[in-house]
């Protein structure tokens, strides 16, 4: 067994500038320049690159539970789809041992087409579990998302909080070894976010390795050993989950 779960290595990525203004895409840049290309070249409409994370390197050792903190836009979200595999680096080196559980941003993996209950299995398959394995888990699943009624509805008919409650759910009741976990219980009704935070202190009792992005200090302060500040896409701060938030909490102010 590795003594880290996760272990990241000068980690980077880097977007084209089309890719966060999807409204300037390469075919319509492309097109521009060959009608005027002078005036193109002039102006410097070649495609810029934006660095959404740049050399982060850290370890997390099974069992640590890790708050990750910094302001919208910081790189917080893009280090964990790297983490869970969604998109590659674009530099350096990103380990992971161990089954992962993510909850990203709300939707994430769902196919708005599907089901409820056809999405349950998509996902799990995602995950890597067979079949039979998701359908040992499905009513758990369901029963812990409270959306029995509504489970062979298709997706593009939930509101936020109903895709937030069974893609918690997922996550949840697949085993994981590692949790990845994105502002998601900032969504959702109150009963629902006290249900879902209990199931992460199950997940820590249990062992499991957390890496939870959150705005909220009390809770990062409750659940986590440490946690890392992310500014700028660069790792500027490793330590307690208080020393982190004091120093976030003070570039805010000023």
């Amino acid at each position: 067994m590795s003594q880290y779960a996760i272990r990241a290595t000068s980690l980077g990525k880097r977007f084209a500038d089309s890719a966060l203004h999807p409204s300037r895409g390469f075919h319509e840049f492309f097109e521009q320049l060959v009608r005027t290309p002078i005036r193109g070249v002039r102006e410097n409409r070649l495609p810029k690159w934006f660095w959404a994370l740049r050399n982060v390197s850290f370890d997390v050792r099974p069992g640590e539970a890790i708050g990750v903190v910094g302001a919208n836009g910081a790189g917080k979200s893009v280090l964990l789809k790297i983490l869970s595999r969604i998109t590659a680096p674009s530099e350096g080196r990103a380990e992971v041992w161990g089954h992962v559980g993510a909850l990203l941003e709300v939707g994430a993996g769902f196919h708005p087409e599907l089901s409820g209950r056809e999405n349950v299995f998509l996902n799990g398959a995602i995950m890597g579990l067979s079949r039979e394995q998701i359908r040992q888990k499905f009513d758990e699943i369901v029963a812990f998302s409270g959306l029995e009624p509504f489970v062979d509805t298709p997706i593009k008919l939930y509101s936020s909080g109903m895709r937030i409650r069974l893609a918690f759910s997922i996550a949840a009741h697949l085993e994981p070894e590692i949790v990845l976990i994105d502002e998601a219980l900032a969504v959702g009704d109150a009963a629902f976010r006290a249900k879902c935070r209990q199931k992460i202190q199950q997940f820590i009792d249990d062992g499991c390795t957390l890496l939870l992005v959150s705005h909220d200090s009390a809770m990062v302060a409750d659940l986590c050993d440490r946690a890392l500040l992310i500014e700028s896409g660069r790792l500027v701060c490793d330590a307690t989950p208080k020393q982190v938030f004091d120093r976030y909490n003070g570039r805010k102010a000023r």
